[in-house]
C-alpha cells in the first residue's frame, strides 16, 4: 500500500472544501482508495466505501456497516477510534489521509473519552503508559477516582448548588480589610526520637521495637557500640540517635553523549566560544546536596578526563555527611562542564594560564524516591543542557528533578548509588512528639533582642549569634511570633537530624498562620513536606475568590514539587472541581505549559485527572480549542498573504476565509477563554481585521446581542509569550481590590488577558478606547507637534462626552491616572510610550503592553529610555485641572489619590514580594534573581517608616511632573519613528 501523505493541521484548514484521496483498509484487509470531501461526515463517508467494497473480494466476509467504526492516527500521534459518526473529515483532521475500518468491541465511552482527552491536553494519554514508572502509574490511580469520586458528588448536588459551581458569584471587593485565615494543625503519624547512651541499650528503642514489632539489628563490625538499625514492617529506618550510619556517597560511572565535539556545544552555542582559542578541554562533572536552595555541605568535582563519545570516570565521590543527616527532600544536583585552558600569547609567558569553566549539562535526582526509599543501584539521567547564568553558578538546584525525556540528544550521566544496608533503608515516619523540653530560660536582654531581629525592616542575612539565638529562642517564636516561622525555617540546620526532628516536632503546635504567611512558605526555599502540608492546610480557607486571585502562583510553585503526589496538587483539583471558573483557568494555566519538557508530564497527568473529574467542562474546552486552532491557522494565513499583498488585499482574503463554514461552525456560540462568564455567539467577520505589528495580531469581534450583552472584541497573538502581560495585569488587579477594599475606587481596567499555548494567547478589547498617539495626531497638523499639543486629550474628552458629562469624565480620568501612575511606578514598568496608554470615552486611562517590567528599562545607544518614575505629562495635569492653568484644588486632589494609593500598597507591600517570590518559577526573563524582587522592595520603600515613606514618593512625584517634557520628547520620537514605518 503506498504510503499518505503527511497531513498537518494547517493541510485542513486550507483544503476544507476540496477533495481529497483517502486511503480506506477494509476488516477483510482489502485496500480502497477514494476521493472524499473533506467536509463529508463519517456517515456518509461509510456509505460511500460500502458502495464500493460490494464490488471487491470478500464482500460477504463483512457484517452490517454499524457493526464497524473508522480509526485514524490523529494530530498527537495516536491511534483513535473515531465513535461520533456525525464528525467531519476536516474537523477529525488525521495526521495522514489513512482510516481504517475495525470491529465495535470494548467499553466505547472509556475510549472515546481517552481520546478526547489525549486531543485536549495535547499529549496522548499512551504516553504516560510508555513511561512506565511506578510513581506514574499510582499517581495516576489516585487522582484520578480522587476525581471521579468528586463527579460523583457533584451529580447529586442540589440545582442550585449545581448553578452556583456552574456560574461562581462575581462581587465587588468590600471596603474593608483582608480577613485573617487560619491554618489547620498537622497531625503527624509515626514519629520517633531516640537518644542513645553509648553505655547502655536504649530503653525507649526496646519499647518501641516491642510496640511495633519490629527487629533491632546491632552493628557489630562498626567501632560505636551505639549503632543501630531499626527495621518496622520489613522496612530499615535510620534512626534519630547519636551516631553516624555511613557518609554519603556515590560512584560516578560515565557519561555519554550522541553528538560529536563540541561536547553538546551544538545545543548550548552561548555555552562555548571558539575552540580556535583554546586548547585542551577536560570534562569535569560536578555534584552538590541541596535542601531548597541551602547546600548541605560542600561540593564534590571528578576529576578531569578527556573530551571523547563517551567518557568514564569510574570515580567515587564523598560527601562530608552522614546518611541519617540526610534531609527528606535532599536533592542531588550535578553539572557536567568543560574546563578549557587559554591559549598562552607569546608575550604573556611568564603568566599563569588561565582556565574557563564551560557548562554544558545539569540534571538534579531525589535521594528518596516517592515512596521514602533511599535510592540504590545504577542510575542514568538524562541530562538538560545550560549555558553560563549571570550568577555563574554552575548547579541549578532549582531545576526540575526530571530527567530530559528528549533521549536520543541529552547527554546522559550513569551513576550508581551503594547499598548501605542489607535491607532496604526508608526514611522515619513521626509519632506524636513529646519528647523535647519546651520550658525555656531566657533573660530578658535575649527577649528584646529576638524582637529586634524579627521585626527588623532590613532583610539582610542574620548573623551567626543572631542565628543561634533565634533558634534557641525557637519556642518563644512559637508563643509570641507565630508569623516569624518562615525566618526560624531559614535558620533551621536542615543536615543535622536533631534539629530536623525537633522543628518537625515544633511544627505540630505551631498555632495558625495567616494566608500571606502561608503563601511565603510555598517557596522553593522551604521544601519539606510537612513544611508544605501546614502551608497547603491554611490555604484552605481561602474564599474561592482568592484562589482564583492567586491561582498563577499556585500553578507555578507546582514546578517546584519533587514529587507528583503533593499535598497542593490535590488542594487545586479539589476547588477546580468546586467552581467551574476556577477550574478553567487551572486548566488553561497547565495547558500553555504543555510544550515545556519539563513539565509536560506533572501537567499533562493533572489535565488527564481534572477531565476525567468533569467530562461535561471538558466538552466546552474542546470547543475552544477548535476555535484556537481556527485562530491559528487564520494568523498563519495573515502572516503569509502580508508578504505578498497590501493590507486591504489580505483583509479582503482574510474575511474569505472566516466566512468558510467550518470557521464559521468554530468561532461561534463559545465560552470566551478569556472570560468564561461571556457567550461569544456570532463573529462578526466584516469587523474582523489584523494590526500592523511583526506578529499580524487578529482582532476578532463578536455579536452578543443574542446572550443579552453588545459586541465583544478579542486579539489573538501568535508570536509572543503573554505570561510577563498576565503577572502584570494580576497585580494591578490585585491592586484594584486592596484599593477597594479600603474605600478608593481608582477607576482601573485590567482587561483580560491569558496565555494558551507556545508564544500564543488572548487579550481582551477593550471597546470605545484609543491610544494617546492616535488622539494626539487626529487633533494635530503635523506629527512632529502631536505630541506637545496639550489640549488634544481635553478636546476629545469634550467630544466624547458633550455638557454635563464633561466633569464626570475628567474625574473618572483623575482617578485613573492616579491609579496606573502608581501601579506602573511600583512595578517599575518600562516603554511607556504614548501607543500603549490609551483612553476610554468614558475617561478611564488605561495602559497595556507590558513587555518590560521591574526596572528592566529600554536603553538606545546606551542610555536609558525611560528617565522619569512615572508618566505624567502636563497635557494629563491639564485635563485633571479642567482645562484651567490655576485650578491647584483640582490637582492637590489627585496628588492625595496617588499618595492615598502608594501607602495602601506599601501596607500589603509582603505580599506582593511572595506573589512575584513564587514566579520565579515561570522563566520570565525579567523575573529570575533576587536582583529583580529587590526593586519591589525598593519602590515600596519597605525598609523605611511610613514617614520616610511618604517622602520617597513625593520626591519621585515631583520628579515625574518636572521632567516630564522627556517623555513628550520621546513621544515625539516615537510618532516620528512610526510615521516614518508607516
Amino acid at each position: 500500500m503506498p504510503p499518505g501523505i503527511y497531513c498537518p493541521m494547517e493541510f485542513w484548514s486550507k483544503g476544507e472544501n476540496q477533495n481529497i484521496q483517502v486511503d480506506f483498509l477494509l476488516p477483510t484487509g482489502i485496500y480502497l482508495n477514494l476521493s472524499v470531501s473533506c467536509n463529508a461526515s463519517l456517515g456518509t463517508i461509510k456509505q460511500v466505501v460500502w458502495k464500493h467494497a460490494q464490488y471487491e473480494p470478500l464482500y460477504h466476509m463483512l457484517s452490517d456497516p454499524e457493526a464497524y467504526v473508522f480509526t485514524c492516527i490523529n494530530q498527537t500521534a495516536e491511534q483513535q477510534e473515531l465513535e461520533d459518526e456525525q464528525r467531519r473529515l476536516c474537523d477529525i483532521q488525521p495526521f495522514l489521509p489513512v482510516l481504517r475500518l475495525v470491529a465495535r468491541e470494548g467499553d466505547r465511552v472509556k475510549k472515546v473519552i481517552n481520546s478526547q482527552i489525549s486531543l485536549l491536553i495535547g499529549k496522548g494519554l499512551h504516553e504516560f503508559d510508555s513511561v512506565q514508572d511506578p510513581e506514574v502509574n499510582d499517581f495516576r490511580t489516585k487522582m484520578c477516582q480522587f476525581c471521579e469520586e468528586r463527579a460523583a458528588k457533584r451529580q447529586q448536588l442540589s440545582w442550585a448548588a449545581w448553578m452556583e459551581y456552574n456560574f461562581p458569584l462575581q462581587l465587588e471587593p468590600m471596603a474593608k480589610g483582608p480577613g485573617t485565615v487560619y491554618a489547620v494543625l498537622l497531625g503527624l503519624q509515626e514519629s520517633f526520637t531516640f537518644q542513645i547512651s553509648p553505655n547502655e541499650f536504649p530503653i525507649t528503642l526496646m519499647s518501641y521495637a516491642i510496640k511495633k514489632q519490629a527487629t533491632v539489628f546491632r552493628h557489630e563490625t562498626l567501632e560505636k557500640p551505639e549503632d543501630y538499625t531499626l527495621q518496622v514492617n520489613g522496612k530499615c529506618e535510620y534512626l534519630y540517635g547519636n551516631y553516624p550510619l555511613y557518609q554519603f556517597q556515590v560512584s560516578l560511572v560515565s557519561s555519554f553523549s550522541n553528538e560529536s565535539v563540541p561536547i553538546a556545544g551544538r545545543s548550548s552555542p552561548r555555552g562555548f566560544m571558539a575552540f580556535s582559542s583554546f586548547s585542551f578541554p577536560q570534562l569535569v562533572v560536578q555534584a552538590g546536596l541541596f535542601h531548597g536552595n541551602e547546600m548541605l555541605c560542600k561540593t564534590v568535582s571528578s576529576s578531569e578526563v578527556n573530551v571523547c563519545s563517551e567518557p568514564v570516570w569510574k570515580q567515587r565521590l564523598d560527601f562530608d555527611i552522614n546518611i541519617c543527616d540526610l534531609p527528606r527532600m535532599a536533592r542531588l544536583c550535578f553539572a557536567l562542564y568543560a574546563v578549557i585552558e587559554k591559549a598562552k600569547k607569546a608575550r604573556s609567558t611568564k603568566k599563569k594560564s588561565k582556565k574557563a569553566d564551560c557548562p554544558i549539562a545539569w540534571v538534579n535526582v531525589m535521594l528518596f524516591d516517592y515512596k521514602d526509599q533511599l535510592k540504590t543501584g545504577e542510575c542514568c539521567l538524562h541530562m538538560w543542557s545550560s549555558f553560563p547564568d549571570e550568577k555563574g553558578e554552575l548547579l541549578n538546584p532549582m531545576g526540575t528533578v526530571q530527567c530530559n525525556p528528549n533521549t536520543e540528544s541529552a547527554a546522559a550521566l550513569v551513576i550508581c548509588f551503594p547499598s548501605v544496608a542489607s535491607h532496604p533503608v526508608y526514611y522515619p515516619s513521626f509519632e506524636q512528639v513529646g519528647t523535647f523540653p519546651t520550658l525555656s530560660y531566657d533573660s530578658h536582654e535575649q527577649k528584646l533582642q529576638l524582637k529586634e531581629i524579627l521585626e527588623r525592616r532590613s532583610h539582610t542575612e542574620l548573623y551567626e549569634h543572631e542565628k543561634d539565638l533565634v533558634w534557641k529562642m525557637r519556642y518563644d517564636i512559637r508563643d509570641q511570633y507565630p508569623q516569624a516561622l518562615a525566618k526560624l525555617l531559614i535558620i533551621t540546620k536542615w543536615n543535622k537530624h536533631e534539629d530536623v526532628a525537633q522543628m518537625i516536632s515544633l511544627l505540630q503546635t505551631w498555632p495558625e498562620l495567616p494566608v500571606l504567611n502561608a503563601l511565603e512558605l510555598l517557596d522553593f526555599s522551604f521544601p519539606d513536606r510537612y513544611v508544605g502540608s501546614f502551608a497547603v492546610n491554611s490555604l484552605k480557607k481561602l474564599t474561592d475568590h482568592d484562589v482564583f486571585q492567586y491561582l498563577l502562583q499556585l500553578v507555578q510553585v507546582l514546578k517546584y514539587e519533587s514529587y507528583l503526589d503533593c499535598e497542593l496538587t490535590k488542594f487545586l483539583l479539589d476547588r477546580a472541581l468546586s467552581n467551574r471558573k476556577i477550574g478553567h483557568f487551572l486548566f488553561w494555566h497547565l495547558r500553555s505549559e504543555m510544550h515545556v519538557p519539563a513539565v509536560a508530564l506533572r501537567f499533562g497527568l493533572i489535565l488527564e485527572a481534572y477531565c476525567r473529574g468533569s467530562t461535561h467542562h471538558m466538552k466546552i474546552l474542546m470547543k475552544q480549542g477548535e476555535a484556537l486552532n481556527k485562530m491559528k491557522a487564520l494568523n498563519d494565513f495573515v502572516k503569509a498573504s502580508s508578504l505578498k499583498a497590501t493590507k486591504p488585499q489580505t483583509k479582503e482574503m482574510m474575511h474569505v476565509c472566516m466566512k468558510q463554514e467550518t470557521y464559521l461552525e468554530a468561532l461561534s456560540h463559545l465560552q470566551s477563554p478569556l472570560n468564561p462568564n461571556i457567550i461569544l455567539a456570532e463573529v462578526c467577520v466584516d469587523q474582523c481585521t489584523f494590526m500592523d505589528s511583526k506578529m499580524k495580531p487578529l482582532w476578532i469581534v463578536f455579536n452578543n446581542e443574542e446572550t443579552g450583552g453588545g459586541g465583544v472584541g478579542i486579539i489573538f497573538k501568535n508570536g509572543d509569550d503573554l505570561r510577563q502581560d498576565m503577572l502584570t495585569l494580576q497585580m494591578i488587579q490585585l491592586m484594584d481590590i486592596l484599593w477597594k477594599q479600603e474605600g478608593l475606587d481608582l477607576r482601573m481596567t485590567p482587561y483580560g488577558c491569558l496565555s494558551t499555548g507556545d508564544k500564543t494567547g488572548l487579550i481582551e478589547v477593550v471597546m470605545h478606547s484609543d491610544t494617546i498617539a492616535n488622539i494626539q495626531l487626529n487633533k494635530s497638523n503635523m506629527v512632529a507637534t502631536a505630541a506637545f499639543n496639550k489640549d488634544a486629550l481635553l478636546n476629545w474628552l469634550k467630544s466624547k462626552n458633550p455638557g454635563d458629562a464633561l466633569e464626570q469624565a475628567i474625574e473618572e480620568f483623575t482617578l485613573s491616572c492616579a491609579g496606573y501612575c502608581v501601579a506602573t511606578y511600583v512595578l517599575g514598568i518600562g516603554d511607556r510610550h504614548s501607543d500603549n496608554i490609551m483612553i476610554r470615552e468614558t475617561g478611564q486611562l488605561f495602559h497595556i503592553d507590558f513587555g518590560h517590567f521591574l526596572g528592566n528599562f529600554k536603553t538606545k545607544f546606551g542610555i536609558n529610555r525611560e528617565r522619569v518614575p512615572f508618566i505624567l505629562t502636563y497635557d494629563f495635569v491639564h485635563v485633571i485641572q479642567q482645562g484651567k492653568t490655576n485650578n491647584n484644588e483640582k490637582f492637590e486632589r489627585f496628588r492625595g489619590y496617588c499618595e492615598k494609593a502608594y501607602m495602601i500598597l506599601r501596607r500589603h507591600g509582603l505580599l506582593f514580594l511572595h506573589l512575584f517570590a513564587l514566579m520565579k518559577a515561570a522563566g520570565l526573563p525579567e523575573l529570575s534573581c533576587s536582583k529583580d524582587i529587590q526593586y519591589l522592595k525598593d519602590s515600596l520603600a519597605l525598609g523605611k517608616t511610613d514617614e520616610e515613606a511618604l517622602k520617597h514618593f513625593r520626591l519621585k512625584f515631583n520628579e515625574a511632573l518636572r521632567e516630564s517634557w522627556k517623555t513628550k520628547v520621546n513621544w515625539l520620537a516615537h510618532n516620528v519613528s512610526k510615521n516614518n514605518r508607516q
